[in-house]
């Protein structure tokens, strides 16, 4: 799929400039006034379209996945390629997935074979009166921010899902202990997913305006665009940070929730040695008379079977009740 983004008309010269979207036909030319090109899972018609229009190569989907730095952060025929990696499905089965930016002259291209929740917020936003400021620039530093900003309310939630297990773990009723540790444990390795893809996401981001801000090093006219890629920077470090301390959490509470499972199976396999214990005595017992020597006094007793009884029951219950004097059980 192929989304051309331009000013909207009677805009060019305004404050209230913001985007107008366009859905290409098949065959259609790209407009030359065309700020952003959108690339959405691209066939290769569509690729070479914007190949012929703009005079780049689009890269594919195999090159996206390149781990090489020098793969995903380059300069060619006069325009600048940066891919990043950003987080995606968060409601269902978050996964990674690259996103690249073409920038050449006052054209901006993205190709992507996923649905950041990022994209269709910033195009909402630019629809909007001054919503952009009409150059490719600003608008790549937008798609950026909108990412950052999800990225921080990803960080939130997930930390105030912490804070509620935190409270929980430490509070968890010995008759449901097994069951919602188990919820827990679940729970914490969802959000230790989450908070390791966000972190991800923002050091390739961090990676990303560096590079664009080495690029403006020593150009006219751009040092407006490098303050702010300082201050978008500030902002995803000090997320960066904040991502380790969560992680740093979350470590925590699944060891005290490992330790508390411990304790637990402790505590079982102590009751199942104390009733063990508790037995002996009256097996012993049951074993002696169980000889039925003729010699043996006992025998001859009328009340023998009942005072044996009594005595295997009382070997039973003083050790019970010795460990529970001594706080064992």
């Amino acid at each position: 799929m192929l989304i051309v983004y331009s000013l909207a008309p009677g805009t060019a010269q305004s404050k209230d400039m913001r985007l107008q979207r366009l859905m290409l036909g098949f065959g259609e030319p790209i407009p030359s006034d065309a700020l952003w090109i959108d690339l959405v899972e691209p066939t290769r018609a569509e690729e070479q379209l914007v190949e012929k229009t703009l005079g780049v190569e689009m890269p594919t989907r195999e090159d996206m996945e390149d781990i090489e730095l020098s793969e995903l952060l380059y300069h060619e025929n006069s325009a600048r390629y940066i891919t990043v990696k950003l987080l995606v499905a968060i409601d269902d089965e978050p996964d990674m997935a690259g996103v690249t930016f073409v920038l050449k002259g006052n054209t901006l291209v993205t190709v992507r074979y996923d649905e950041p929740r990022a994209f269709p917020m910033f195009a909402f936003r630019a629809s909007k009166p001054g919503g952009t400021e009409g150059t490719a620039e600003s608008i790549f530093q937008g798609l950026i921010e909108t990412v950052i900003d999800r990225s921080a309310e990803l960080l939130q939630v997930t930390a105030e899902e912490i804070n509620t297990l935190s409270r929980s773990v430490f509070e968890q009723k010995s008759k449901a202990a097994g069951k919602g540790h188990q919820e827990t444990l679940r729970t914490l390795g969802h959000a230790g997913t989450l908070i390791s893809m966000s972190r991800e996401s923002l050091v390739s981001l961090e990676r990303a305006l560096l590079f664009m801000s080495a690029s403006y090093r020593g150009a006219s006219g751009t040092g407006d665009l490098r303050k702010e890629m300082r201050t978008v920077l500030r902002d995803i470090q000090s997320l960066e940070e904040h991502a380790t301390f969560q992680s740093n959490k979350i470590q925590f509470l699944l060891d005290a929730t490992l330790g508390l499972v411990n304790l637990e199976q402790n505590n079982i396999i102590k009751l199942f040695s104390v009733m063990s214990v508790v037995f002996m005595p009256p097996t012993l017992i049951a074993s002696i008379y169980g000889m039925n020597f003729h010699v043996m006094p006992e025998l001859d007793w009328d009340f023998g079977y009942p005072v044996a009884i009594l005595v295997m029951i009382m070997a039973a219950v003083t050790p019970y009740f010795f460990f529970r004097w001594k706080g064992w059980l």
